[in-house]
């Protein structure tokens, strides 16, 4: 036992020397040019619950990202648990940090975060889904320091999401950093954003006027300058500008840069990006620089037309998103997230609308260079399933709003893919009147950013919160809570009469369903019930899509939802704590018969799909095959017997009737050759 503690030992003194190397390594090879160092602090975290007695507290070792209820909303109980919980990690300060500015930047942590330094209070941020920076230079001293952060998502009034039919999920859920500077250096203190703000005031195919704007933390600017280069591609410089900074703008400076003939960001089509990168010297010599994305691009929506990117129009279709996973909650990956988007991509959506909360930086970056058109939102949301409201008016609960807002447009002004700022989601009417203060909020966002479009997601009447934003959505289920399938159309016809100058769109619709349960015969399922076939859910998507395609005056088109996600209240489908929406399961490892739908609709890749494939026990001695297909002609074959060849209709579905059944085992067999390339499908039934 002695000799094994001892080699425990030895192997701890080992990494603690390799840890040392790497960090002077750091230290040496970064501050050469004494630009910003940014260093990750997602590792070896100790976690444990708030207010334990300190002689029984049980310290779990954690990575970030990370929350304590990935597991525990699953099992059904609404009043999950809320509540708080400390991180603690060691800062070491070198000797290579004298003379330096320590940051440290969180980019979310659920809800309400408490930053304690040598257990000396430094900051709290309200609000779990925006990024926020603070400073610590003069909080820390060289050598080890005792960070602690205190995290809490317990319920309170003054902060949003007061409720909603998704999981608050309590941790540091996103990254965290440690930020070195110079003394001198672009802000990293206003609102958690960047410090640069790229506006584009007029761009056309023949040329664009950006106006830079650059906030700056600075003691002695002599000797300073800012140069803006703005870079192509391919590295090759397009523009630049020099501004030197004198005492009148030693806070901030704008900087005028055109570009002749520029390479438009044209969404999916063409994605093109520039970088600017801003770097602040001094005395010609680089002490700071930040790099931000570019992509110039116009647009406008039309209420009888829809939405129009640089000139032409473009449909606008996808999913909501939540940031939600089996097994990690809110807790994501920067995997999780290129998974997502690759599902994205596979479903041919033209955008997104990012449900109901800011969202992680790294799934903004790939919406920018993937060309998805972004609808981004502050969790600023109604009651869904829960009693009580959304929104009361005071002053804390109102602050806090604001700021969110804030957060929101500042953190992402320079994503050339968000093109609307969502305000809220399906608030109500029966507490306070929201409605004097989303106008408020409305022309926050103006003044913020004049440059996008505001909307909102109603599930009211057409007449309730008109004219509030720029634009309008609402959250229909026509055939899943109440009514038929076709109403949507008609219901589309009768807000465009009532409202002919808003836009409008429908910014949710979907229903339930488990890949796992199945019907031969159609019948409307109880959306409390535990039965949610999958057949359901994809008869309500098609009919949906056959009546939101024709219409081209909805500007936006939004399933709901991608995946799906956790909802503790939720006691219905196969799964208790789910809301079984989504296109895909929760785990991301089933894709239902209706993202196949979508995609033959929407992603023009040939593709050969036989739906209802999962409902591999039959009863009837015929059946319907239906295909989902965006190719060409398809033949049929069940049981090695051949049936009429067919072509898709409008909706990419192929539908034989009638097939009969032989007792046992079925085999189905679809086959389409496209431009020399063969599509095959197949799946077996059995008839019992």
């Amino acid at each position: 036992m002695k000799k094994q503690t001892e080699i425990q030992n030895h192997i701890m003194q080992y990494k603690k020397i390799i840890a040392f190397i790497l960090l002077i390594s750091w230290a040496v090879s970064g501050y050469g040019s004494n630009a910003r160092q940014i260093l990750p602090l997602n590792k070896n975290w100790q976690f444990y619950f708030a207010y334990n007695f300190e002689q029984n507290i049980e310290k779990q070792k954690v990575n970030l990202p990370h929350t304590w209820n990935a597991e525990e909303t699953l099992k059904g109980i609404a009043n999950y648990n809320r509540t708080s919980a400390i991180y603690e990690n060691t800062l070491t300060v070198t000797d290579a940090m004298k003379g330096k500015r320590l940051f440290l930047y969180f980019e979310g942590a659920n809800s309400v975060a408490t930053i304690l330094l040598n257990n000396k209070f430094v900051d709290e941020h309200k609000g779990g889904y925006t990024g926020f920076c603070i400073e610590i230079t003069k909080f820390v001293g060289l050598g080890a320091n005792a960070l602690t952060v205190q995290v809490s998502n317990a319920y309170r009034l003054d902060v949003i999401p007061l409720h909603g039919d998704f999981n608050v999920y309590g941790g540091i859920h996103r990254p965290v950093s440690l930020i070195v500077t110079d003394q001198d250096c672009i802000s990293l203190l206003d609102h958690g954003s960047s410090g640069v703000y790229i506006s584009q005031q007029q761009v056309s195919p023949q040329s664009a006027k950006i106006n830079v704007l650059s906030k700056m933390s600075v003691g002695n600017h002599s000797g300073l300058s800012l140069k803006t280069t703005i870079y192509d591609r391919e590295k090759n410089v397009v523009a630049s500008s020099v501004a030197n900074i004198t005492d009148a703008n030693s806070k901030e400076a704008r900087q005028d840069i055109s570009i002749s003939n520029p390479r438009l960001w044209n969404g999916k089509a063409d994605p093109y990006l520039y970088t600017v990168e801003v770097s602040l010297l001094k005395n010609d010599q680089l002490i700071d620089q930040v790099s931000q994305p570019l992509g110039l691009r116009f647009f406008q929506v039309d209420p009888d037309k829809g939405f129009f990117l640089n000139g032409k129009y473009l449909d606008l279709y996808g999913a909501g998103r939540h940031e939600d996973l089996a097994g990690k909650g809110s807790a994501l990956s920067d995997a999780d997230h290129e998974n997502d988007m690759e599902l994205i991509k596979e479903l041919g959506a033209t955008a997104m609308r990012l449900t109901h909360y800011p969202q992680n930086k790294h799934f903004y970056d790939m919406c920018d260079r993937n060309g998805i058109i972004l609808w981004s939102e502050i969790p600023f949301v109604g009651p869904g399933g829960y009693t009580g409201t959304g929104y009361l008016k005071n002053k804390e609960l109102e602050a806090n709003i604001r700021t969110m807002l804030i957060e929101l447009i500042r953190q992402n002004f320079n994503h050339p893919s968000i093109c609307f700022w969502g305000m809220f989601n399906e608030l109500k009417l029966n507490y306070d009147d929201p409605q004097p203060f989303i106008k408020e909020l409305n022309t926050l966002a103006k003044q913020e950013d004049p440059g996008r479009l505001t909307t909102l997601a109603s599930n009211l009447e057409p007449e309730k919160f008109n004219g509030l934003t720029d634009l309008m959505g609402w959250n229909k289920y026509y055939g899943w809570y109440g009514g038929n399938f076709d109403e949507v159309g008609k219901w589309a016809d009768d807000v465009h009469r009532v409202l002919p100058f808003t836009p409008i769109s429908v910014s949710e619709y979907g229903a339930g369903a488990s890949p796992f349960k199945h019907t031969e015969v159609l019948t409307k399922p109880a959306p409390t019930g535990r039965f949610h076939p999958e057949e359901w859910q994809t008869a309500f998507h098609e009919k949906h899509w056959e009546a939101l395609k024709r219409r081209t005056f909805v500007w936006g088109k939004f399933v709901w939802v991608l995946a799906d996600f956790g909802s503790s209240i939720r006691t219905e489908g196969d799964r208790t704590a789910i809301n079984d929406k989504g296109l895909v399961t929760y785990d991301r490892k089933v894709k239902k018969d209706a993202f196949y739908f979508y995609k033959a609709n929407w992603n023009p890749e040939p593709m050969l799909y036989i739906a209802e494939r999962r409902n591999n026990i039959r009863y009837s001695k015929t059946a319907a095959v239906k295909v989902f297909c965006n190719a060409g002609t398809v033949s049929l074959w069940v049981n090695g017997k051949i049936y009429p060849k067919k072509v898709p209709n409008d909706l990419k579905t192929i539908l034989w009737q009638n097939i009969k059944l032989q007792p046992g085992k079925n085999t189905i067999l679809v086959r389409s050759v496209t431009r020399g390339k063969v599509l095959e499908d197949s799946c077996v039934w059995n008839q019992i």
